[in-house]
């Protein structure tokens, strides 16, 4: 799984006009399914994401945590994350997971940062959605299960 991670200062996503899903100070994650990816990586991965340092304290530096600042979560499906760029200028996306996994675990996701303390606002899997953010620093951080557990890469 891959999750761009931002550390913002209010973010919302928003579908044919209606804003769905809406926070203050927290994290923007964009969530991407591979093919085998399974729950424990889901688990792995939202306890990773929320279980970051990356909040200033007092002397500057990030040492504070999502509860430290009281923070929310934004998580948006992003199957894009997979796109591969290798050849000519089009993308290609095969290296995402089918839509039935890529949903099932996205809402896996969702569940997990629920029992971790964080009731996730969010997107809706597969729609058109428009994201906004104020980005704070920015601190933006790529979180790659494949990388974070060693094991092997796809092509």
């Amino acid at each position: 799984m891959r999750a761009v991670l931002t550390r913002v200062n209010s973010a919302s996503v928003t579908i044919d006009g209606q804003v769905v899903g809406k926070i203050g100070k927290g994290f923007l994650i964009l969530l991407g399914v591979g093919p085998e990816d399974t729950e424990e990586k889901c688990r792995y991965l939202a306890e990773k994401a929320l279980g970051l340092r990356v909040f200033e304290d007092e002397n500057g530096k990030m040492n504070l945590g999502l509860s430290d600042v009281g923070g929310q979560v934004l998580v948006v499906s992003q199957f894009t994350l997979y796109g591969n760029c290798r050849k000519g200028r089009r993308p290609s996306f095969t290296d995402a997971a089918n839509p039935e996994l890529g949903n099932r675990l996205y809402e896996k996701f969702l569940t997990y940062c629920d029992e971790l303390g964080y009731a996730p606002q969010h997107g809706i899997f597969g729609a058109d959605m428009q994201v906004e953010s104020v980005n704070d620093g920015p601190v933006t951080l790529l979180l790659d299960t494949d990388l974070l557990l060693d094991t092997p890469r796809r092509g």
